[in-house]
């Protein structure tokens, strides 16, 4: 939560960079002072400390303040274990479990309900509206966008995904209002992904961005949802950015299955049934 409070520095307004710069000297008495308080101790006006908490994803000041409570008091920092070229099997094992586990206890506390909110409603008009659901990810986040596209079509939407750059800017040629597109990426510095997400919000479609924050592609988006983690990108595949973006698809498809709500039932049912003759008995 720190972490991203600090990338989104630069984009604040000045007044509430004085509210952030508060928050990072001294997160625990922040979370426990009054607002009459922190706005004299950051010298701005009240309704500046609660736009600053809905500048960086927060429904207002008590969401902010319980995110931040638990961010200090809960005690899960992600501490990153490198992956050695001397460490036994075991320490391996250890070493990547710890690293997911504790990368997704801290996404818990650092998600933001209302971005997943505004990108689950975007969802959800593209989808009454018979329109395109895309999604668009390279290399790595390729394989994520695959995925995506595979949990969306089971829940009856017009949905599909592409990894190259050309197919990639040529659908985002082809989407207008109404249609809504995924992007995800790791770095979110991808020169093709930059591309086609401004062609696409440029035509009028939603834009939903699954990246780091302060990254380009983040700023780029109509909608930002953070993946933030400390997992190195020059070491090996990546491994802990990849399960993040999964959860996040998956929390996305899971709010849009409760939208649909009764009618996706029978359709999953009717769905099951028909893959029976697939299996052996």
């Amino acid at each position: 939560m720190l972490d991203r409070i600090k990338a989104s520095l630069p984009s604040l307004a000045p007044a509430e960079q004085r509210v952030a710069r508060l928050v990072l000297a001294d997160p625990r008495a922040f979370a426990n002072l009054p607002i009459t308080e922190l706005a004299a101790r950051s010298h701005v006006s009240k309704p500046t400390i609660v736009r600053f908490c809905r500048s960086i994803g927060y429904d207002g000041l008590s969401d902010f303040k319980l995110k931040l409570a638990g961010s200090v008091s809960e005690g899960v920092p992600f501490i990153h274990r490198s992956v050695d070229v001397d460490d036994k099997t075991s320490d391996v094992v250890v070493k990547v479990i710890d690293n997911t586990v504790a990368a997704f206890l801290k996404y818990r506390n650092d998600a933001s309900s209302v971005a997943i909110q505004k990108a689950t409603d975007a969802l959800e008009e593209t989808y009454k509206a018979g329109k395109r659901i895309e999604f668009f990810g390279v290399g790595n986040s390729g394989i994520v966008a695959q995925d995506a596209q595979h949990k969306f079509f089971r829940l009856g939407v017009t949905s599909i995904a592409y990894s190259d750059g050309h197919m990639q800017v040529m659908s985002a040629s082809l989407l207008g209002p109404g249609d809504c597109v995924v992007v995800i990426s790791n770095s979110g510095r991808t020169r093709d992904l930059m591309d086609a997400c401004d062609i696409a919000r440029k035509n009028g479609a939603t834009t939903i961005v699954i990246t780091a924050t302060g990254s380009p592609l983040a700023a780029a988006g109509n909608i930002h949802l953070a993946a933030d983690h400390p997992e190195g990108y020059d070491r090996y595949s990546p491994m802990v950015s990849r399960l993040m973006h999964l959860m996040v698809i998956d929390i996305l498809a899971t709010c849009l299955a409760l939208r649909i709500g009764g009618k996706l039932q029978p359709l999953l049912k009717e769905m099951k049934n028909n893959l029976r003759n697939k299996r052996y008995t």
